[in-house]
């Protein structure tokens, strides 16, 4: 196994090197380009005596500065912090803090930076990509990227389980929860999403996800691993510009979280388009309404799509619906990718019969090495060596997984615990329903009664009347929300997750 992301870069560098690795509206950055600049914050960092797992934090959206960072950081020995863009100070110094950075690259324009420098002082060295009159600082983006490297030797990574990347989740409550990987559980996690993907280096993906989470961040380690060219749109207010990039960058592939398709199929005409050169478009981040899947593969019939479940404490990814099973096992969310065990267990962490409801548990060389400073926390997840996921699932004589929903989201009404992703799918068969999240709010009789938020598709007429009726006609009475809401949107976290909390 290749040890590491850098030399997995590296070996691209050397059989690619003119490809494009990174294309950001009018600038296209070539695999060696790519190179030269991620050793030049190597050395820079080693020149500044980096010590071995020393935190870097990066606080720039999705670009080419930010990859070359996060490899630069990497090559040097570090352990690269992608943090959250969107976030506010509060937040933002309570990661730092907490991961013990002791860099941070920072876009000179970040409204949060100011308060940030006058938090942490000299305590934190600062390296500003770009240039502004408000803030100065000691280190210099531009030097960095112009100094020489000839002379700088990879490290050689001997121990795979030294670690590589600190994401925090996108949790809502209690102390933050650092997910700490290693080398080892990035590659094996790569080696595995490649193995059923199928990249090569003539695959090119335009990508609206952010790098500082596990998503996206798989995303952008899997294509440069082949060779691959990474398109960046940082923003999906305009769907139809999206679309109008993958056609102009004839782009073979696309992946999003079910928000991401709700945008295309509600707010865009994807016939429109010349989408032919699409190969293959993924889904993970929560599950995605069989209504949705279907619309979306009648108008793009030619495409595979990869149902695809994960999560951060796994490097990215759990399973995958083989395209050529999609239709056959429709809900699920596939098979063990390769590497990976997955077993569905009871209240007593014993594996139950094919039919019986129980945890995800998974393990394998992809499983985290725990929260970065909670050993609590960590041993309340992993256990004997598998990570208990938290999500609730069945699974098929075939082997194939269904997640009936997740342990915290469950709707306790009476004496009936509920799925919301049941009620969801049935609410978003409805034509004129773009969006929907559906949760259980108190009440003093049952406990919780359900409550079904929708955003309407543009220009789109509905009651709660008619959403009712339609549920009784799909649903037993118990699982027909007694609360319907509209909003323009659902509130989000930055890795498009639903806030359910928030709804509440």
């Amino acid at each position: 196994m290749v040890q590491s992301l850098i030399h997995m870069l590296q070996r691209t560098v050397q059989k690619v090197p003119n490809a494009e690795a990174i294309i950001y509206g009018k600038t296209r950055v070539s695999y060696e380009q790519l190179w030269s600049i991620s050793i030049s914050v190597a050395c820079f960092l080693s020149e500044q005596a980096l010590k071995k797992s020393e935190r870097i934090a990066i606080l720039i959206e999705n670009s080419p500065e930010y990859v070359e960072i996060y490899y630069g950081a990497q090559a040097a020995g570090g352990v690269a912090v992608g943090l959250n863009t969107a976030a506010k100070a509060r937040d933002l110094e309570t990661w730092i803090r907490h991961s013990g950075a002791t860099w941070l690259f920072a876009n000179a324009h970040h409204p949060e930076l100011p308060r940030l420098m006058q938090t942490f002082g000299k305590e934190l060295k600062i390296v500003l990509i770009g240039e502004s009159n408000k803030i100065q600082s000691e280190y210099n983006w531009k030097n960095i990227v112009n100094s020489t490297n000839e002379e700088f030797d990879i490290p050689n990574i001997t121990n795979s389980n030294d670690v590589a990347t600190i994401i925090y989740t996108s949790g809502t409550t209690g102390n933050p929860k650092g997910v700490t990987l290693s080398h080892k559980n990035l590659v094996s996690n790569i080696q595995s999403i490649l193995s059923y993907l199928k990249l090569t280096e003539k695959d090119r993906i335009l990508n609206v996800l952010p790098f500082y989470y596990t998503y996206g961040n798989s995303v952008l380690h899997t294509h440069l691993a082949v060779g691959g060219s990474i398109v960046l749109e940082n923003s999906m207010m305009y769907p139809n510009r999206i679309l109008e990039k993958m056609v102009s960058e004839n782009v073979s592939g696309f992946s999003g979280v079910p928000s991401t398709f709700s945008l295309l199929l509600g707010r865009t005409n994807l016939s429109e388009y010349d989408l032919s050169s699409v190969r293959y478009m993924t889904q993970a981040g929560g599950p995605m309404p069989p209504a949705n899947i279907k619309q979306l593969l009648d108008e793009l019939p030619h495409i595979q799509f990869f149902v695809m479940y994960g999560q951060t404490e796994a490097s990215a990814r759990l399973t995958y619906l083989p395209p050529e099973k999609l239709f056959e096992k429709l809900g699920s969310v596939g098979i063990p990718i390769d590497g990976v065990t997955i077993e569905i267990h009871d209240e007593h962490d014993k594996p139950v019969d094919a039919g019986v409801k129980g945890e995800i548990c998974a393990h394998g060389d992809n499983i985290m090495l725990g929260y970065w400073k909670d050993p609590e926390s960590t041993n309340q997840v992993i256990i004997n060596g598998w990570l208990h996921t938290g999500d609730l699932a069945h699974m098929d004589s075939d082997g194939f997984i269904y997640i009936d929903g997740r342990s915290s989201d469950m709707i306790k009404s009476g004496a009936n615990r509920i799925s919301p992703k049941e009620i969801e799918e049935v609410i978003a068969e409805l034509h004129n329903v773009q969006e929907v999240a559906v949760i259980g709010v108190p009440d003093d009789i049952l406990g919780e009664v359900i409550k079904a938020v929708i955003v309407k598709r543009p220009g789109e007429y509905l009651e709660s009347r008619e959403v009712q009726a339609y549920c009784k006609s799909n649903l037993p009475d118990y699982k027909v929300p007694k609360i319907i809401e509209f909003l323009d949107e659902v509130p989000k976290t930055a890795s498009g997750k639903i806030k359910r909390y928030q709804l509440k």
